[in-house]
């Protein structure tokens, strides 16, 4: 274990001061998801901690295998950034890559630009919010290898920043190895992100990614080929890109967007609007294209076009 983590796990529940959070980590409703935003009391930060941090003892009480895995990783920190760079640091770390060297460089990070901080807490709260799988936001902190994943880029993200290519890079190539999600260094990302499942996740050295957004498995955003210089897509907020889908190029998904699975984007896609199949087409046809009032990255609604899609017949 790095050192400097001998805290011990408080006694006292968190949920004292906040009897409205307690429904969010009771045993009894796994599904159910906390209301938001979190109480005006606190900051995102301290709620969202003190939510993982309960969550935590009553996995430990109830699965007693997993209590010295919740105590290492969670309930021995006292904070989501100590605890958040133990468990990169574990997860990332290799025989010649050690945990200990990279827990000081995710802490000193995350302590040094509160920004890192801030956008993990965002992406747990988007996690928790559109993806009905995750039932708590300990379940997303340990296991959801997208939002792991979108952490660790911030930071090598900002190695990258400060011209320290080798270990941006070095970075770059364990998050691809453990979480099989290759996404540059160079690559800029928001808050309030979710990567869904992630698995074969591709962004480029140019690309950007705006708030609110929603990818999910097996996207890639690359380039055409050999061009230099800015060659890759520019995803604006609130945008919904399906598994499978393919964008190339310097090409702008307009805010509020919907990319569906499988489909081929090569050119600019409106604001507002949804894009289909291979080369895709907008649903409306390009003079006139159906516009949506919802945030799709926040809807996570995949499949509204189709009543509108007059060529869809089984």
């Amino acid at each position: 274990m790095p050192s400097g983590q001998s805290h011990p796990p408080s006694t006292t529940t968190t949920n004292n001061h906040h009897p409205q959070s307690t429904t969010t980590t009771n045993n009894h409703h796994p599904h159910h998801h906390p209301s938001f935003p979190p109480p005006e009391s606190d900051s995102d930060t301290t709620w969202v901690w003190a939510q993982i941090k309960a969550e935590a003892r009553r996995d430990a009480e109830s699965e007693p295998a997993l209590a010295t895995h919740l105590y290492s990783t969670i309930l021995s920190h006292p904070s989501l950034d100590r605890s958040l760079s133990f468990h990169l640091a574990n997860k990332l770390s290799s025989s010649t890559l050690l945990s200990t060297l990279l827990y000081d460089l995710f802490l000193l990070s995350f302590s040094s630009d509160p920004s890192l901080v801030s956008s993990a807490v965002a992406d747990l709260l988007a996690v928790r919010h559109r993806d009905p799988a995750c039932v708590s936001f300990s379940h997303c902190l340990l296991n959801y290898k997208g939002f792991l994943a979108c952490q660790a880029q911030r930071v090598a993200h900002r190695l990258w920043l400060q011209s320290r290519r080798p270990m941006a890079l070095a970075l770059h190539s364990r998050i691809a190895d453990v979480f099989a999600v290759d996404i540059h260094p160079a690559a800029k990302i928001g808050k309030g992100v979710l990567f869904d499942h992630a698995t074969g996740l591709v962004v480029g050295e140019t690309a950007v990614i705006g708030n609110n957004v929603s990818i999910l498995h097996h996207v890639t955003l690359g380039g055409t080929g050999k061009v230099g210089g800015d060659r890759h897509p520019k995803i604006g907020d609130g945008v919904l890109i399906g598994a499978g889908a393919t964008v190339l190029g310097n090409v702008k998904i307009g805010e509020g967007a919907k990319i569906g699975a499988g489909s081929l984007v090569l050119i600019d896609v409106p604001a507002r609007t949804t894009a289909v199949g291979n080369p895709a087409r907008l649903i409306g046809g390009k003079e006139r294209p159906a516009r949506h009032e919802d945030v799709p990255g926040e809807s996570m609604d995949h499949t509204s076009f189709i009543s509108e899609w007059s060529d869809y017949i089984i």
